[in-house]
């Protein structure tokens, strides 16, 4: 009986920690795209034009990237949480959003909501087309290392993204330089 118990306090435990690489567990949830990249290589960066921030540093850094759109509500509300991010995290972060939409849009969309990170226009899907992505917003959280330790709807409930998960990412990768 004893030795049951402690294998079931392991299992639970397990069950509650992260994998033993130090990053976030890649939990089972519904990601809204056709391809689960959590623990591959992430796909090459690239976007048709960068409208704000330029192409930004991203070496030595975790990325975040958004792919979004200014019409999608969800979208929009998470703005702010990326913001956030790009500020708390300003040294080791680097938060990209990427929307397909024609570049006159995004430009009025910016003037009037305060996006304090990386947006560009990629009406071609480049990267979108090979995560498949198939519902905004999605989010991929890339490491130094080009792999995907966060994918998914950055609010979606039963693995919602964090500080708290972007800081154990951040640290890991730092600790496996």
């Amino acid at each position: 009986m004893r030795k049951f118990a402690l294998v079931a306090m392991a299992v639970v435990a397990g069950l509650a920690c992260t994998w033993s690489d130090g990053y976030p567990e890649a939990v089972k949830k519904t990601l809204y795209a056709k391809n689960d990249l959590r623990g591959k290589p992430a796909p090459k960066l690239e976007v048709e034009k960068w409208l704000k921030n330029g192409d930004p540093a991203t070496k030595g850094k975790v990325l975040l990237i958004d792919f979004w759109a200014t019409w999608c509500p969800p979208c929009r509300e998470t703005i702010p949480e990326l913001n956030k991010w790009q500020k708390e995290f300003a040294g080791d972060l680097v938060v990209i959003g990427v929307s397909d939409e024609p570049t006159e849009t995004l430009t009025k969309f910016m003037a009037k909501t305060p996006m304090d990170y990386s947006v560009a226009s990629d009406p071609a899907k480049k990267m979108s087309k090979q995560v498949g992505v198939e519902g905004i917003p999605h989010v991929l959280v890339v490491t130094p290392d080009g792999v995907v330790r966060w994918q998914g709807f950055p609010l979606q409930d039963e693995d919602k993204l964090t500080s708290a998960k972007i800081k154990q990412i951040i640290e890991t990768s730092k600790k496996q330089r």
